[in-house]
């Protein structure tokens, strides 16, 4: 062989070496490109699926601000409790605010819930008028909003929850009446007259002590449904008055409080007692024989409920625009079966 031909032989080798080279770069490139696809096209489908699932067992994960109007009062206490329950079962997130029952505080609250476009708002209120323009905010940001114990008085609410004031008062004034035959001298502290709660418990009660005309009330001050208001209320009506047959608070802490100065004035036997809402601390003093009564209205079931209303709404469920929950009398005879919360 000549040494042109040699050259050009080993051209042709090498050429088919280089041809052969690519040939097998191009398919594993080809192999790993179409790996890759049917990777991301198996990812793709799993989070699909993995998302259908997800809307049709209902496990989407919900947010919720609470608006709560205060923390240091107990009942209100068992009542950010039972949502938090409730929550705690539904795998709900929250965001939990505390007004200090400051209507003003309140406002920036809801306003600062608003930025975290929470998918609805539930507002225990601390002030029936203040709280409107919060609410009218919360519909024009696209936020549902619950409202639960005390109603506001306007704004778009999706569904309001609580008990029935009136006859809550009705059963305190009825309770009076027949334990005192009709007659004595009455003492009403009241609540924050600002909230429909404390306005209608008043209500039902006058209703009922009206119709007894040898009933009086003697006194009647608001002590905001503060324990130490309702002490410091009561010792004044103590000094004015010498003879005190019955009294109604329209929350048990106040009615806590004026046992705390009924007490130490020595005039406990002299006088006939009920609250309202049934928290620990009253159940106690009715089973020790301190007070005579109070209304079941309690808070923890409050709570509960609320949140199961606000997860049905946000599952496309039919919610009640107005939900009243069961109330009792507490007296000795059925407060050891009282349930209150879980």
């Amino acid at each position: 062989m000549t040494k042109r031909k040699q050259m050009t032989a080993m051209v042709a080798a090498a050429g088919l070496v280089l041809a052969s080279l690519a040939g097998c770069s191009s398919g594993e490139k080809a192999a790993e490109t179409k790996q890759e696809t049917t990777q991301t096209e198996a990812a793709t489908t799993t989070a699909e699926a993995q998302s259908k699932a997800e809307a049709k067992s209902g496990d989407k994960k919900y947010v919720v601000g609470l608006a709560m109007n205060t923390q240091t009062n107990p009942f209100f206490v068992d009542v950010k409790d039972g949502v938090q329950k409730a929550a705690d079962e539904l795998g709900v997130e929250l965001y939990i605010t505390d007004a200090q029952d400051d209507p003003a505080i309140q406002m920036k609250d809801v306003e600062n819930l608003i930025t975290k476009k929470p998918d609805c708002i539930i507002i225990d209120t601390c002030d029936s008028d203040a709280i409107v323009s919060s609410i009218e905010a919360c519909n024009e940001a696209g936020i549902p909003v619950l409202t639960m114990d005390r109603e506001a008085s306007g704004g778009e609410v999706v569904s309001h929850i609580g008990y029935d004031a009136i006859k809550s008062g009705k059963l305190a004034g009825q309770y009076l009446a027949d334990t005192l035959g009709g007659k004595g001298n009455i003492v009403e502290i009241q609540g924050i007259m600002g909230t429909n709660v404390a306005q209608s418990r008043s209500k039902g009660f006058n209703e009922v002590i009206s119709q007894n005309p040898d009933m009086k009330i003697v006194a009647c001050q608001v002590a905001d449904f503060d324990r130490s208001k309702g002490m410091s209320v009561m010792e004044n009506i103590l000094q004015a008055n010498d003879h005190i047959d019955g009294l109604y608070a329209a929350n048990d802490e106040m009615l806590l409080g004026a046992l705390e100065a009924i007490e130490a004035a020595g005039r406990l036997d002299e006088i006939t007692m009920i609250g309202c809402d049934a928290i620990d601390d009253t159940i106690e003093a009715i089973k020790a024989g301190k007070v005579e009564a109070t209304i079941a209205e309690p808070p923890f079931f409050l709570g509960k409920a609320i949140l199961n209303a606000a997860y049905n709404y946000l599952q496309g469920k039919e919610v009640d625009k107005y939900v009243i929950l069961d109330n009792e009398l507490v007296t000795a005879d059925n407060v050891n079966e009282l349930v209150t919360k879980e």
